[in-house]
């Protein structure tokens, strides 16, 4: 009886435990799942607040939910959503115009220059951009200088002052710690790991960091020259003299056009649009409006598709996620975007400084078996250096921002080591193995000769295999390669005179050229990866609930869990298995 009680009360305690789920889903479903645009309003006379101080992301991401599809979402506050935003306001009767007010972007200087570009483009419409700002921060005053007023608050700063880059140094704090990187490298430009083998900036390093800056600056000079009429040498000597530090210096200088409090702004607005003094101005926010503007855009209904696939943040060997590039998202997008007969060619939106040689490896090669089927062109955000620029490289055609930072065509291995710390905190570690290089990596011993030997020849023949995609794809010597490699960092004006680009510009640039190696005219756009999420495995990692696998191990026992678990499995199986024959548990 007692047996039948325990079964009874854990079935119950199931079944109430799903029901808490159900309803708790269904609250989840409400909160998320409902439509936001059907929440976004947008009203006669209204202006458009550029207000961009979250972190600007080329791809918000599609996150999908297998067992709650109800929870299913896509974010409209990627970079791209912003721009589709910008180009609809132009066409939107409702809107006005746009105000950049109190800015503080959270973006890269690529990102910036792609919305400054949309924001010129929405100037031609003949509504009008206006910005203010208490602080003008450097970021935020080349997007404001693009709007036909500059607005500043009579006791407010501005960073007008050129571009400037510091590196910390680590190898004395090594040393008096103990606690050292391991480090193995190829390229005299590898920067990257600098910083702990010397006290001080190597020569090789200053004139990479100055070039690529310097190409930075000019390209932000040249575009606030265009749009306030002011000679970039005229700048270069504002900058050097810090003549704009403040709003009569700023103003004097020319690079704002009024001083005025937050509340003459407002009123200025009102009277751009007409609206009546007394009454409140109709503001919606680019957050709001990117939602709107992506239900209320007409939409190509052609059966051609274009896959746009974003390989955003560091390059990870693993599934990867929103925050980080892994092949396993990358290998499904690929796949199904050369496997869809209805998407004729693929774009690859790269915004990755790099990192696992495997993974850049494994991606590499799913990109060379697509672009065997179909065209495959490289467009550059921010970044596309090392691993970035290995996936890169064998494309069709590669586009890159001037700004973009690419390049970086080197190797480096480092591995931490705490030997010296352990020693002065009196511990020591002892190893038995049974070959000769059995212990192979050790936090607690310094690397031998050996080892060293060993990871450096892993490495150089990592940096052939790199340099030798490189020259295939580019159709360069290899050697070639090597003399423009080295590790060094270049922006894209100049990777397009050595030859790693072809062309300077943004993401439409990169789908003309989609569009035209597919011989296509009209296309619809498909946006990878999409993320799959696990809702128990969150739930789990937040502590709001247990998944059911953890209320059956805790009413039935681990181990008859797994022997149920098991007998499970074996239902599950059909086929020709290539399977062990039998479970090895070793504790």
């Amino acid at each position: 009886m007692n047996f039948i009680k325990r079964v009874l009360s854990t079935v119950t305690g199931i079944f109430l435990f799903l029901i808490i789920c159900c309803l708790g889903l269904i609250v989840l479903g409400v909160l998320f799942g409902s439509n936001s645009e059907d929440l976004v309003q947008v009203k006669n006379n209204s202006v458009l607040e550029l207000k961009l101080d979250f972190s600007i992301k080329d791809y918000a991401g599609k996150t999908v939910f297998e067992a709650y599809p109800f929870l299913n979402h896509d974010e409209k506050n990627g970079l791209f959503n912003i721009i589709d935003a910008i180009n609809y306001a132009a066409v939107d009767d409702k809107i006005k115009g746009i105000s950049i007010d109190n800015n503080f972007i959270d973006a890269g200087i690529s990102q910036t220059k792609a919305l400054r570009k949309a924001l010129m483009n929405f100037k031609e419409s003949g509504k009008f951009i206006v910005a203010y700002a208490d602080i003008y921060t450097q970021k935020d005053y080349y997007l404001s200088s693009v709007a036909d007023t500059v607005f500043m608050n009579p006791a407010g700063m501005m960073e007008f002052k050129g571009l400037s880059s510091e590196q910390l140094y680590f190898k004395n704090f090594q040393e008096k710690t103990g606690l050292k990187m391991e480090v193995v490298r190829f390229g005299k430009y590898k920067s990257a790991v600098e910083p702990f083998l010397e006290n001080e900036m190597s020569e090789a390093n200053r004139e990479q960091v100055e070039v690529f800056l310097n190409s930075i600056w000019s390209e932000i000079k040249s575009e606030i020259s265009e749009s306030r009429g002011i000679s970039t040498e005229q700048l270069n000597i504002i900058a050097d003299s810090l003549l704009a530090r403040n709003a009569t210096l700023a103003q004097q200088a020319k690079l704002i056009d009024k001083i005025a409090y937050h509340d003459e702004y407002l009123a200025g607005l009102k009277k751009a649009t007409g609206t009546e003094p007394s009454k409140k101005q109709e503001m919606v926010s680019i957050f709001d409006y990117a939602e709107y503007a992506a239900t209320n855009m007409l939409t190509d209904y052609s059966k051609n598709k274009i896959a746009v696939i974003y390989a955003e943040g560091e390059i990870i060997y693993g599934e990867g996620d929103e925050g980080a590039v892994g092949q396993g998202v990358m290998t499904k997008s690929l796949q199904e975007a050369r496997n869809n007969d209805k998407i004729k060619a693929v774009v690859l939106r790269i915004n990755s400084p790099g990192g696992s040689a495997l993974a850049s490896e494994l991606i590499w090669r799913e990109i060379e078996l697509t672009k065997k089927i179909k065209p495959v062109i490289v467009s550059m955000g921010n970044v596309a250096a090392s691993g970035g620029y290995y996936i890169a490289c064998n494309a069709d055609k590669i586009v890159a921002e001037p700004t973009t930072i690419t390049g970086s065509i080197g190797v480096f291995g480092m591995l931490p080591n705490g030997n010296a710390l352990a020693t002065n905190m009196g511990i020591n570690a002892e190893q038995v193995s049974t070959n000769k290089n059995s212990v192979t990596y050790s936090f607690f011993e310094p690397l031998n000769d050996a080892q060293h030997d060993f990871i450096k020849e892993e490495i150089i023949s990592i940096y052939e295999l790199f340099t030798g995609r490189v020259a295939e794809g580019r159709g360069m010597e290899q050697d070639a390669v090597k003399e423009i490699a080295q590790g060094r960092v270049w922006t894209g004006s100049d990777a397009l005179k050595i030859g790693l680009v072809d062309e300077l510009g943004g993401l439409d640039l990169a789908l003309k050229y989609a569009a035209e190696a597919a011989g296509i005219s009209e296309y619809n756009i498909k946006e990878f990866p999409i993320y799959k999420r696990d809702l128990d495995k969150i739930l789990r990692q937040f502590g709001l609930a247990e998944a059911k696998e953890d209320i059956m191990k805790d009413e039935l026992g681990e181990e008859a869990y797994n022997l149920l678990k098991q007998v499970k499995t074996t239902t599950q199986r059909k086929g020709i298995q290539l399977l062990l024959p039998y479970n090895v548990d070793i504790k």
